[in-house]
């Protein structure tokens, strides 16, 4: 996907639609908790007013139901206080995303002014999807005359919300669908990832090393499949890793399997040959908590007890492939990380990364839970790319095509 960047236009005194994933966590105090999303958002911003456009952000936040509770709960104000507090400059935080209200303030921006819209998504048209809309017109209506007041407001488009980019939503696609003529690219953060994740899948440095973790095989099958064609070797750890074992015959105790799993981890394992690297040993426990007793045991795990993380055997097998790898891709933690001490594989891995990283090689971090553990870890600059859309960096990996992408300007 060859598309225009953000630098590829001038914003100087142009109105500058910046579609945004700043759906970060709040706590009750509705303070923000974890600043990822809203740290990879601002080269994108600066560059925009720095040039002397006038930038009107938009994001989503949670998942708000329609309850007059929304408006405080999912608001976008504390993110705007903080991008007000990054940038070192006042944030206008407007009523609404739509409305003569929101027109009215748009147009008195000047060069280098912000201002931010209330959550997209306490209007519904913004996640009506395509195919629904394909068979209803009053939804296909809505959804366009909502995205028009959004497209009416901006002279240019800038799409940096990787983790959206899977959607269909208004915002993401018709949105940009209603502006063309009108500059349409995508911003830093989304040029990067698809830099990066895009190199890893069609032309990356060998050997190529994928990692993935995660509870459920039946959740990455396409992935698998997609990586098995296109990587050097593939180890797999998380629960998946009992799937399977038990797919094989093996006693796995109380560890989380996937029956219905087991023909398709059969097949992949037999198409797949010495490319897919199954760990030896696990960590293995009665119950899930801090500081548990634990017991070190093959993928055989005795009665009672559930695998919970890879065994220092497995680490050392993982750690030997990484070590040659000149490009590596970890989507999925390799054991329950948030909790002592099922970290340590997880932690391992991470450490490997940032030490292959160290020599020269590639590594990308894949979203999500992995994203969280590197941080966890301390390492996340001591990796090439750690990628902000868990679920959109799977698609991607899968191969899938994003029409929110495809609809922008080519370069």
């Amino acid at each position: 996907m060859h598309k225009k960047t953000l630098d590829d236009i001038d914003v100087r005194s142009k109105r500058v639609l910046v579609r945004l994933d700043l759906n970060v966590p709040l706590d009750a105090g509705r303070r923000v908790t974890d600043e990822t999303r809203i740290l990879a958002a601002l080269p994108t911003v600066r560059k925009i007013i720095d040039d002397g456009g006038r930038a009107i952000l938009m994001s989503h936040l949670g998942r708000p139901s329609g309850k007059p509770s929304d408006r405080d709960e999912f608001s976008l104000a504390p993110v705007a206080a903080r991008l007000s507090e990054h940038l070192g400059r006042s944030v206008a935080m407007l009523p609404d995303c739509t409305g003569p209200q929101v027109a009215s303030a748009v147009g008195r921006l000047r060069d280098g002014d912000v201002c931010v819209l209330e959550n997209l998504r306490f209007h519904d048209a913004e996640t009506i999807k395509d195919k629904d809309a394909a068979k209803d017109a009053a939804l296909k209506s809505a959804k366009r005359a909502f995205a028009r007041q959004i497209a009416d407001l901006g002279d240019a488009y800038v799409n940096d919300a990787f983790g959206t980019c899977h959607r269909d939503n208004a915002s993401m696609l018709t949105v940009p669908q209603l502006m063309e003529g009108r500059p349409r690219v995508v911003g830093y953060l989304v040029q990067r990832e698809l830099e990066f994740l895009g190199k890893a899948v069609s032309a990356p440095r060998r050997p190529f090393v994928a990692i993935l973790g995660g509870a459920k095989v039946s959740d990455k099958i396409k992935v698998i499949e997609s990586l098995l064609a296109r990587c050097d070797s593939l180890l797999v750890g998380g629960a998946m890793m009992f799937t399977f074992s038990a797919a094989e015959g093996r006693d796995v105790g109380a560890s989380l399997v996937e029956p219905d799993a087991f023909d398709v981890a059969r097949t992949l394992r037999q198409k797949a040959g010495d490319k897919l690297v199954l760990p030896v040993d696990c960590i293995a426990a009665e119950r899930i908590q801090p500081d548990a007793a634990t017991i070190t045991c093959g993928l055989d795990v005795t009665q009672h007890y559930m695998g919970l993380d890879i065994g220092p055997q497995t680490i050392e097998k993982f750690r030997r492939v990484l070590s040659q790898a000149e490009t590596i891709l970890w989507n999925g933690p390799m054991g329950v990380f948030e909790t002592r001490p099922f970290d340590r594989g997880t932690t391992a891995i991470a450490q490997a990364l940032a030490e292959a990283t160290a020599r020269g090689a590639i590594t990308i971090v894949g979203g999500g839970d992995s994203a969280a553990a590197v941080a966890q870890a301390g390492l996340s600059d001591k990796v090439s790319h750690v990628s902000t859309g868990g679920g959109a960096s799977l698609e991607f990996l899968e191969g899938r095509r994003f029409a929110a992408i495809e609809v922008l300007d080519e370069a």
